[in-house]
């Protein structure tokens, strides 16, 4: 059973950008910057992006392609998806707090004392 909860989505198939109702909270300016990252994402490599919390908060990139994409390129994924990780990490980290504060339950002075 896949208990993650998806932030966002981006298909380079229907040429479409999804976010998650449950995060309408999150600033337009946030919003945005993840349109922007995954739909570049997809247009330059192709397949199915998606932002997704496990049940921990960890924020997870996952890249998905149909079978029969010939045009899909997987090494390319893989050095994007490194590249967002080092570029996006200050993005990725605030919506782990975000997750975990809003949606775990979890308290944020806690949270931020463990990473000092």
């Amino acid at each position: 059973m896949d208990d993650r909860v998806v932030l966002c989505a981006s298909s380079a198939y229907e040429k479409k950008f999804w976010i998650n109702d449950d995060f309408k909270a999150l600033p337009e300016q946030i919003k945005q910057e993840l349109k922007i990252m995954c739909v570049l994402f997809t247009e330059d490599v192709g397949g199915i992006l998606s932002l997704e919390f496990e049940e921990d908060g960890t924020l997870i990139m996952k890249v998905d392609s149909d079978e029969n994409d010939y045009y899909y390129d997987e090494i390319g994924s893989v050095l994007k998806i490194k590249q967002l990780q080092r570029e996006k990490k200050e993005l990725m980290e605030a919506l782990e707090l975000y997750y975990k504060v809003f949606f775990l339950g979890e308290n944020a002075a806690d949270l931020l004392s463990e990473e000092e």
